[in-house]
């Protein structure tokens, strides 16, 4: 073989591996957005020591209005200022300017640069409402705000230690009557938001997971948060709002289907395929048949 032809086969064979790459890269990606049987990304959950006992937990101050309800403490520091409750309830303890409020602050502050600074596993759009997303971190594009109209669904695909984390540079505003749905066993212990200024939560919405802002967080009228809303520089204000305990059932399910709004979800048996796994051996598969081809069609004309 003439030394012209064995550059270009060693061309060839370059141009595949890294096409073979750069697809099977971007199939895993839309695998992982959309769902279907992809396994979703290893990630550790945020952890988040104290501050993991209190509903609220602000800055400045914690304002309400109307008969909200706290399901775990509320906490308040470098400042003191609760308002509001009465009529709002605290079915922990209230904690404002003490020892105890600084360390959850503290904690909190540790939370949030832990999920600011993992690794993004897929970049979405900045619009969430109509995804059905696996565990995973996620931001949209360029770091953007992050807005949620409509239903958001999070599969934790039959693990109930799948985790998620969302993360943004700017705001995350949702919309009156917008929904966080987890099914097949995703937790709501395990969902986290990171916001680089302030949260906005819609009336009439109900939402799940952890919110970690570094400057404010908004609850309107007549919001259900299955978590938490946590501020660190500034204030947290609520309108007749419901906070409940994040769920954390981590036992996994032995039943294997799940409904939702009065469809079925079937959970991935166990052995079930691995769709990014298939598509990227085929790629590969794929990729090394056309080298090979390249360098038979080469030695017959050598």
């Amino acid at each position: 073989m003439s030394t012209e032809r064995i550059q270009k086969v060693g061309l060839i064979a370059r141009s595949s591996r890294l096409m073979v790459a750069a697809t099977a890269t971007a199939v895993a990606g839309m695998i992982l957005m959309t769902g279907g049987v992809a396994q979703a990304a290893i990630v550790p959950t945020v952890g988040l020591g104290t501050a993991a006992s209190y509903s609220v937990i602000a800055g400045t101050t914690i304002t309400n209005t109307g008969p909200s309800v706290l399901g775990q403490s509320a906490g308040v520091s470098p400042g003191s200022a609760v308002v509001g409750f009465p009529p709002g309830q605290v079915q922990g303890a209230t904690e404002a300017a003490t020892a105890a409020a600084l360390q959850a602050q503290s904690d909190v502050t540790v939370a949030y640069t832990d999920a600011a600074n993992r690794p993004v596993n897929v970049t979405t759009t900045g619009e969430l409402g109509g995804l059905t997303l696996v565990g995973g971190v996620y931001n949209g594009p360029s770091n953007s705000p992050l807005t949620l109209t409509g239903p958001l669904v999070l599969d934790g695909q039959g693990d109930p230690n799948s985790v998620f984390i969302f993360q943004t540079g700017s705001t995350l505003i949702t919309a009156s009557g917008s929904t966080v749905q987890l099914i097949n066993s995703a937790q709501q212990c395990h969902v986290f938001w990171q916001v680089g200024s302030s949260a906005t939560l819609g009336s009439g919405s109900v939402f799940s997971g952890t919110i970690l802002a570094l400057t404010s967080v908004t609850v309107t009228t007549g919001v259900t948060v299955h978590g938490r809303a946590f501020a660190r520089n500034a204030a947290v204000t609520l309108d007749n709002d419901v906070f409940s305990a994040p769920g954390c059932n981590l036992t996994a399910p032995s039943a294997t289907t799940t409904s939702v709004g009065g469809s079925t979800q079937g959970l991935p048996p166990t052995g079930s395929t691995n769709t990014v796994g298939v598509v990227a051996a085929v790629l590969v598969v794929g990729g090394l048949g056309a080298v090979a081809i390249s360098r038979r069609r080469t030695n017959r004309h050598a």
